[in-house]
């Protein structure tokens, strides 16, 4: 059964903190009477047998402590895992923590297979004289093999740093214009979905810290989760920032994915 996590972490941002404050906001907006709880798979998603809420961690959100930190995500989506393979979908909270949460699903998912949906590829091997930073997550998980295959999806920055970094690990990824890649969504065996809110352009969700334009829309961003075959084991929701919102329309859009991809979990299992 899915089991919402919040992981309130926003210690490795760069530029701007606040997205350690996105869990609260995206579960006010799930469960908002403004929207019924129907994925657009016709699953009810908010139903009370559909899913479990674990609550949020209690980080200490410090640079100095960052690895007691990630310990403790690790451990915690471990123990997640090991609820009968209980599939977790966590909300964060910047894009570091997808480092420890894919320690925790390596030893129980070997053959795993990442899809990403960001304006970013966040593979610098450091970035501001950090290699935990919300830049590199994607750089040690690839670097310490914790997964089969990494494809990104809708990537508009990359550098030649970046570019080095994604052949070495062999990346697969497709960049924002050339949109659509359904058929790049077809993959075999688990699936772990990693969605930066910042895959969509700002003019759908203006609560992000890192605007970049020329992103997807809402319905693009839909369509490409919809197309991703396997069965998904995982999903981590990240780098809304609700310090930058108006009117709440970034944490609508946030539950609008977590609908979509928890649609996605439920009809499969």
């Amino acid at each position: 059964m899915p089991t919402i996590l919040g992981i309130p972490l926003d210690v490795n941002s760069s530029y701007l903190r606040g997205p350690a404050r996105a869990p609260a906001r995206i579960r006010e907006a799930f469960r908002c009477d403004a929207s019924n709880g129907w994925s657009e798979s016709a699953v009810d998603v908010t139903s009370a047998d559909a899913l479990v809420d674990a609550g949020d961690l209690n980080l200490v959100n410090s640079k100095e402590k960052v690895g007691e930190d990630f310990a403790e995500i690790e451990h915690a989506v471990g123990t997640l895992l090991n609820k009968d393979k209980g599939q977790p979908i966590l909300l964060g909270g910047d894009h570091s923590i997808t480092y420890p949460i894919l320690k925790a699903f390596a030893p129980q998912y070997p053959a795993l297979t990442i899809v990403h949906f960001d304006a970013h590829s966040d593979l610098y091997n450091e970035f501001e004289g950090s290699r935990m930073s919300h830049a590199c997550p994607f750089a040690r998980i690839m670097e310490n093999r914790l997964v089969r295959r990494l494809v990104q999806i809708g990537i508009r920055t990359l550098n030649r740093h970046q570019q080095e970094q994604a052949e070495k690990f062999e990346v697969e990824i497709v960049q924002m214009r050339d949109l659509p890649a359904y058929n790049r969504l077809q993959v075999r065996g688990p699936v772990y979905i990693s969605f930066d809110m910042d895959v969509l352009d700002p003019a759908f969700v203006p609560g992000i810290s890192h605007r970049e334009p020329g992103g997807m829309t809402v319905r693009e961003a839909i369509a490409h989760l919809h197309a991703i075959e396997g069965t998904i084991v995982g999903a981590d929701i990240v780098e809304y920032n609700p310090a930058q919102d108006i009117a709440g329309m970034t944490g609508t859009v946030a539950a609008k994915i977590l609908k979509e991809i928890l649609g996605k979990m439920i009809a499969r299992s």
